[in-house]
């Protein structure tokens, strides 16, 4: 990676182990990484929401929907805070909205008539392998002994937590299955190009920015949809959830998360979100806890501190080691 880059970083993003060549990032604070968790269990919801409203209201309706309540809710705190629309960076803010939202919406929609929230919550960990990736490729994180150990780990973990069983491997369950790696690979790309964003422009600007233009994208496949859609009280709550809150609040604060941290850290939300879907498909469903639940806990727990750099147990950052 050349040293340019990584002095062109800001300071609160930058740290340097003792060799010189080895440059990396700022392990994450104690209040972004307590966010991250927050991100989590907000994440971890909508999975069973897509359960409960993707076969009423159809992947289509489904996912145009979500961004058009994520789009009118920072609309209006744009309006409100008096931030100007970022138009001029356009271009930009498409293919973003492509990565982060159009795609990932519409193919976790669809793969949510097949699969069992469970096991789209664990293929979404794979976003950490790709973040991890992609923010190597565009020099913005290193890759370290660390941070590959830590996605091992993690993936143990959820894999304890859900206890998978056998899956019947007929091509529905493939396909459901490529969906939703294909979904996560999008949103480990786009990480890295959400940070460099993050440079030009103001979280929520962007956040209102890619939700306006994902809106835009889906509303062909939204429309073609509609006369199949049936919006009962329940998917009408569930879309709620997701569009304002999950969709909409979520993602500016993920945004402002991003400014801080390297996007490997950005996507480490990843390993915790199976846990909350487990446990709030227990409080609220009455699904039966599994026999891994705490012990795959804790080692999602030490995957997500091993990926983000966290130790709250030192006053000053650990230096990573490097590749």
């Amino acid at each position: 990676m050349p040293r340019g880059h990584f002095r062109d970083r800001p300071r609160h993003l930058r740290y340097r182990c003792k060799h010189p060549a080895c440059p990396t990032i700022a392990p994450v604070q104690t209040r972004h990484f307590a966010q991250l968790v927050g991100l989590s269990a907000l994440w971890g919801a909508s999975f069973l929401f897509l359960r409960i409203a993707s076969p009423l209201l159809g992947p289509t309706v489904m996912a145009t929907s979500r961004v058009l309540l994520a789009t009118i809710t920072l609309a209006a705190l744009m309006m409100l805070l008096r931030e100007p629309w970022p138009w001029r960076h356009w271009r930009e803010l498409s293919l973003l909205a492509l990565l982060a939202l159009s795609a990932p919406f519409l193919l976790y929609a669809w793969a949510a008539l097949r699969l069992p929230a469970g096991y789209s919550a664990l293929l979404n960990t794979t976003v950490v392998l790709f973040g991890t990736l992609a923010s190597a490729w565009h020099g913005q994180d290193t890759l370290s002994g660390r941070k590959l150990i830590g996605c091992v780990i993690g993936f143990v973990g959820v894999a304890l937590i859900l206890q998978l069983g056998p899956v019947p491997l007929d091509e529905s369950t493939l396909l459901a299955a490529l969906a939703c790696i294909t979904a996560a690979a999008c949103y480990g790309v786009s990480t890295p190009l959400m940070k460099k964003a993050t440079e030009r422009m103001q979280p929520l600007a962007i956040a209102t920015g890619i939700s306006a233009a994902a809106f835009v994208m889906l509303l062909p496949a939204g429309l073609w949809g509609l006369p199949n859609a049936r919006f009962t009280p329940t998917a009408m709550g569930a879309l709620l959830v997701m569009g304002v809150v999950t969709s909409g609040l979520a993602y500016w604060l993920n945004l402002r998360i991003i400014r801080h941290v390297s996007p490997v850290a950005a996507t480490s939300p990843a390993f915790l979100i199976p846990v909350f879907g487990v446990t709030w498909g227990h409080l609220f469903l009455g699904e039966t806890l599994s026999s891994g639940i705490f012990a795959g806990g804790a080692l999602v727990l030490l995957a997500t501190a091993l990926v983000t750099g966290f130790n709250p147990l030192r006053g000053r950052p650990v230096p990573d080691p490097g590749p």
